[in-house]
């Protein structure tokens, strides 16, 4: 291939990415002390930005069971059946408050697996003062991290990047010897005004062939001497210090990094094995067509290959599109399939599956993925079985280090629109200073210019820290173990009787089982329990004295408590 050819091909003007394994990415790599901060941060914690492309409609992702019948009220032709039905509404947490408790998509199954293995979270009511529903300027104030009225140049991951280093001298010293990897990689053919800095442009080029592809092509690159000027195509000396030949160079800079990037991005995944876990691919229900393909796994997949082969990028932006769903929300003879459901179904899937993939790959403690979106929809469904632009809604977290739980409360169903319970630079904010380890005063001075951690609210009130980050990263397996267990044994000690409290919080046939100390079932009996309490009774007039074990398992339960019985 020709040079100058092979420069038209890299389409900066355009910001085109690389197509890296059939992925689009964007490469964020403009200065050498953003490789550094890299290279020298307190942690090798990885942040993952999930953009749920047209504005999802949150009161059909998780609904509120606690005014349910306002709920059906308001979208009674896409409403989510609850209690009736062959496909119903998932209850996600039955031991938080009454007026918290929502439900979940009936696609969103694995969502509610994580959940209950401590590895989900939902933010009810996120969105910023005077959201006015658009779809290209809610993108951008959520990407540059400011008010409705701002307009700045850059993005809030940008500033955090660039606050840490001053500014250094590019195309001449990049990449350097500490930091080998870009800092941050973009999945999708668009440039985002997230990782965008002030005076500065996110280096980008396009390639359309897999990693072994992209490094053959580097190879087999010829200096292009049609003209006899220089086989690398350089301009002539005397044209040094024009605008031309200073702009040369710069275009020349970005093709050698390009270059560097499809090498490196090659090694790293070749260096890597392939998954082992299955990621599911299709809805398994009715959907237009466009929407039964699972276009997130491929991102997600990709991820975990490269950081499995060393990658040091900490920020990842991964796409999928859709939600504007003002017509054909549901199928309009079953509002449970369709294409927002679809959708659904895709990340919480794929979630679960880039959860077991990272875990097997020994990396699921360093990863926290965030979901946003540009705006919510509107309470009331409209007459084309779909949802109109609206403000508030929800924001999912995943991963080993989130605090699973509900944060806020269900949205008041009398409004037009879902009114904002946090601003979403309190979850931005508290993540940086949580997860990635940056001062809260670094955050207010140089990344969203106030307090969002601890200083005043505009209603007069104050923010508070919110507490999003175990302390202690572990499996999850505790908060499992407060949702399903045997509460208590009474009486304890027992002689005629014992009623075991039991507690589940997911649709479950559970065993309970008395056992002697031979470990012998003296007595057993199987119950379908639904989320909540239940009382198991054993009768005890024929057990003999002595120690015994009350156990209860299912899918997700298994506990077991001592009963002492006397006579």
């Amino acid at each position: 291939m020709r040079r100058r050819n092979f420069i038209k091909r890299l389409g900066f003007a355009a910001g085109a990415p690389i197509a890296f394994h059939g992925v689009p990415l964007q490469i964020l790599a403009s200065h050498r002390n953003l490789q550094e901060l890299a290279a020298q941060s307190s942690n090798d914690r990885v942040l993952i930005i999930l953009q749920m492309h047209g504005g999802n409609d949150g009161l059909n992702t998780f609904i509120p069971l606690a005014n349910y019948d306002e709920y059906y009220s308001r979208r009674a032709n896409i409403a989510l059946p609850y209690k009736s039905g062959l496909r119903t509404v998932i209850p996600l947490d039955s031991t938080i408050a009454d007026s918290d408790q929502i439900g979940l998509h009936p696609d969103m199954q694995d969502f509610k697996e994580m959940y209950d293995r401590g590895k989900a979270a939902v933010f009810q009511g996120v969105s910023y003062e005077n959201n006015n529903g658009s779809h290209f300027r809610g993108r951008d104030i959520w990407f540059m991290g400011g008010d409705a009225d701002d307009y700045f140049s850059s993005g809030w991951i940008g500033r955090y990047l660039n606050q840490e280093y001053a500014p250094l001298s590019y195309p001449d010293d990049f990449p350097s010897a500490d930091m080998l990897d870009p800092l941050a990689l973009e999945m999708g053919n668009d440039v985002s005004l997230l990782f965008h800095q002030t005076g500065n442009i996110p280096t980008s080029i396009s390639l359309g062939s897999g990693p072994s592809g992209l490094a053959a092509l580097v190879e087999n690159l010829e200096g292009f001497t049609d003209e006899g000027i220089d086989p690398r195509g350089t301009p002539p000396a005397f044209l040094n210090n024009s605008a031309y030949g200073k702009e040369m160079n710069w275009i020349l800079g970005l093709e050698d990094k390009s270059e560097y990037y499809i090498k490196r991005l090659a090694a790293i995944y070749e260096s890597a094995s392939e998954t082992k876990v299955t990621y599911p691919e299709y809805y398994p229900f009715n959907a237009p067509a466009g929407s039964r393909r699972n276009n997130l796994n491929g991102q997600l997949q990709l991820i975990a290959r490269l950081l499995e082969g060393g990658i040091k990028t900490k920020v990842f932006l991964v796409k999928i599109g859709g939600f504007d769903t003002h017509a054909d929300q549901s199928e309009s003879y079953d509002s449970t399939m369709g294409a927002h459901g679809a959708l659904l179904y895709h990340i919480s899937s794929a979630m679960r599956a880039f959860d077991a993939d990272l875990s097997q790959r020994g990396l699921a403690q360093r990863v926290l993925t965030m979901s946003m979106s540009e705006f919510g929809r509107r309470i009331h469904s409209n007459g084309s079985y779909g949802t109109d632009h609206g403000t508030g809604g929800p924001v999912m977290m995943f991963g080993a280090g989130v605090k699973p739980g509900v944060y806020g409360t269900n949205p008041d169903l009398s409004q037009n629109n879902v009114q904002m319970q946090f601003d979403y630079r309190q979850i931005y904010a508290n993540v940086l200073n949580e997860w990635m380890g940056v001062e809260p005063q670094v955050i207010t001075d140089h990344i969203f210019f106030r307090d969002f951690i601890s200083g005043p609210a505009p209603d007069g009130s104050n923010y508070e820290p919110m507490d999003l980050i175990k302390e202690t990263i572990t499996s999850g397996s505790d908060f499992l173990r407060a949702k399903y267990k045997i509460d208590s044994l009474y009486p304890n000690p027992a002689s005629n009787y014992t009623q075991a409290n039991i507690v589940v919080n997911d649709y479950q046939a559970v065993t309970v089982e008395l056992i002697d100390m031979q470990g012998k079932v003296v007595m057993r009996t199987v119950r379908n329990m639904s989320p909540g309490k239940h009382i198991v009774t054993f009768q005890l007039n024929n057990a003999r004295p002595g120690i015994y074990f009350v156990k209860a398992k299912s899918q997700k339960l298994n506990d077991t408590k001592r009963l002492f019985i006397r006579k």
